[in-house]
């Protein structure tokens, strides 16, 4: 996207240099403004653990002068603070610290209950929904536009691949030119040099960690998650409920299962939790006892007769561990460790984890502020670029010269793309009608975008 690489003639190659550089200029420019959004608030995700805990801080240094009561009674009063509630989960607590329950009302809004273990007083009320990080993770998912915004943030992911894989070419040395502006700057260069330096640079340090979080958020993409998960059913690889979501509709649909389970145990009901021959209080105690990573949920049977579910949901997922408790005797029905799980779910698990910056500690973290940080300053340094060599009355696109490289390979590089990201194969499919049926019939458009002629 610089002057400098304006002047170079168009490269002899397997590739044809120009036409990655076309690619790498329209990639940047539909992903700029996205690519701006989703750094930045996967930034502040990254910090969750630390923002929630010190937006709980007042529920999280109690005064407690005596025994606290059972986690029954805890449960019956979350449940009762909610008109029309029901039980979700309840929060296995630490030492000091408010009770949180989750309850779900009658209209289907999960509420995260903080009640106070010794007095039973309700401490604080929230929509789950309505938490900051819960905000922040919505605009990072799906630009709080719901299931459209996924598809848009998808498709701006897998552009985003595009850009990064195309850079990574653009701006690799080659034919002598060396490592200065590619691997360091050349800061006193100055004017249009420096921007392109600083582009190039931040590029090239970053881009396998930028695709690295871009592949990572795949699973959790509508179209691709949903085809992932396909693939592996037809493949007999699936086992068991998967340990993320790819879309708000999933979720919706999970809920509204599980609610539909959940009405015929009658939990619905607070005096009811405490009938059976186990109750809570017996489940909280056997649940602390298997120290499990937290936070630690116990959700209610859903039927009648059914297990207790003790689910740790601790963000580094290798963490994480199921375990089904008897209803009647509270024994160990099922358990499962990250390391029972199918490979393919644990390499998910790991990346994930990894994305959301709790892989391994505060370096993770700390890589994952870089990396964001680097993609901002990717986008500014290239809209700048843009900015200042763009033409009067013209997008600025790199001009269309005649193609010098393999058609076979770059049509064959161009399916791969397309059949690994569907979303994006199907934009390709639009762009490509788009200029068939209308550009092509609009000649001041096509000089504008810098389209080859009709």
């Amino acid at each position: 996207m610089s002057v400098a690489s304006l002047e170079r003639p168009a490269r002899q190659g397997w590739l044809d240099y120009r036409t990655i550089w076309r690619w790498h200029f329209y990639a940047g420019l539909f992903c700029v403004p996205f690519i701006i959004i989703l750094s930045i608030t996967g930034m502040l995700y990254l910090f969750k653990p630390q923002v929630e805990a010190w937006i709980d801080r007042p529920y999280n240094r109690l005064a407690l002068a005596g025994p606290a009561a059972d986690a029954d009674a805890q449960a019956v009063a979350a449940v009762a603070a909610v008109p029309g509630g029901r039980l979700q989960s309840y929060i296995l607590p630490e030492p000091g610290q408010a009770v949180r329950v989750l309850v779900r009302d009658k209209g289907g809004t999960l509420w995260r209950v903080y009640v106070h273990p010794e007095s039973l007083a309700i401490l604080h009320k929230v929509a789950d929904e309505d938490r900051l990080m819960q905000q922040i993770k919505r605009i990072h998912g799906e630009l709080l536009m719901g299931d459209r915004g996924s598809l848009l943030v998808e498709l701006a992911a897998c552009w985003g691949i595009v850009m990064l894989v195309s850079g990574l070419y653009l701006w690799w040395p080659r034919n002598g030119q060396g490592w200065a502006g590619t691997a360091y700057p050349r800061l006193r260069a100055g004017g249009r040099t420096f921007w392109r330096d600083i582009h190039a640079v931040v590029g090239f340090w970053i881009s396998l960690l930028a695709l690295f979080l871009l592949l990572t958020g795949l699973p959790w993409a509508t179209v691709w998650g949903a085809g992932f998960k396909m693939a592996r059913e037809a493949t007999g690889t699936t086992a068991g409920r998967q340990d993320w979501t790819t879309s708000r509709a999933a979720e919706k649909a999970a809920d509204a299962a599980e609610d539909a389970a959940a009405s015929h145990a009658h939990h619905h009901d607070p005096a009811m939790m405490l009938a059976g021959a186990v109750g809570l209080t017996e489940i909280a105690a056997r649940a602390a006892e298997l120290h499990i990573a937290g936070p630690v949920l116990i959700n209610p049977p859903k039927t009648a007769d059914g297990p207790w579910a003790v689910r740790g949901m601790s963000q580094n997922r290798p963490e994480r561990v199921s375990v089904d408790l008897d209803g009647m005797t509270g024994a160990v029905l099922y358990r499962q460790d990250f390391a029972d799980r199918h490979i393919i779910d644990r390499a998910v698990g790991i990346g994930v984890a990894a994305h959301e910056g709790q892989l391994f500690g505060p370096f993770n973290q700390a890589l994952g502020v870089l990396a964001a940080l680097g993609l901002v300053l990717l986008s500014v340094s290239g809209a700048v670029m843009w900015w200042k060599r763009r033409p009067t009355g013209a997008l600025g696109a790199p001009p269309a010269l005649r193609f010098r490289g393999s058609a076979a390979l770059m049509t064959g590089l161009l399916l791969v793309f397309a059949l690994l990201l569907p979303v994006l194969g199907a934009s390709l499919i639009i762009i490509g009608l788009l200029d068939l049926l209308l550009l092509r019939r609009l000649t001041g458009a096509r000089r504008w975008l810098g389209l080859r002629p009709a």
